[in-house]
């Protein structure tokens, strides 16, 4: 019988532990896409990618936000970053609740990231962003806010998307 709570189904969390047990290289999943710069700005957009996921493909058009040159036609690039953060680590807030066995009634998040372009633009060299917060309005049939509290801060060193905002990440980039 499947086990869901707070929209996470636990049974496939579960499988995906197990298999991770015997075989680390089963918790290693790569992200990977494609893309392509649109040199026409007839387009609308900028950047073209597809990304594919278990059930299907999404096509994405992102347009950099006038101040940096695009049209601002569709989301920028910094948006789908924070959208992809912000929901990452909500998802992985859920998860940890229900692994608690923490039946959540509401989870609504607020996020703001300030980016800083200096240092894009070549004008001093300042860090890009100084963090994102989240504020997140959360409330538990069985729980009170300092349990919730807990919850967030496993969320927070657990989350792939935070950590991968607060460690360095080695970038790898080369001409073809």
């Amino acid at each position: 019988m499947t086990k869901i709570l707070n929209n996470v189904d636990l049974e496939k969390i579960s499988q995906t532990i197990e298999s991770g047990k015997k075989d680390m290289s089963a918790l290693r999943k790569p992200v990977k896409l494609q893309g392509k710069w649109i040199l026409d700005s007839t387009k609308g957009y900028q950047f073209r990618t597809e990304l594919g996921y278990e059930k299907g493909k999404q096509v994405i058009e992102i347009d950099s936000p006038s101040f940096l040159g695009g049209n601002g036609n569709t989301l920028g690039p910094m948006a789908y970053c924070v959208a992809g953060i912000t929901s990452c680590f909500i998802a992985t807030f859920a998860s940890v609740a229900a692994g608690q066995a923490v039946k959540l009634t509401k989870l609504k998040v607020n996020a703001e990231c300030n980016v800083n372009f200096a240092k894009t633009f070549d004008v001093a060299d300042e860090p890009m962003t100084e963090g994102i917060n989240f504020q997140i309005d959360a409330k538990a049939e069985n729980s009170d806010k300092q349990r919730l509290q807990e919850i967030l801060r496993m969320a927070e060193e657990r989350c792939p998307a935070v950590y991968s905002m607060s460690q360095v990440i080695k970038v790898n980039a080369e001409i073809k």
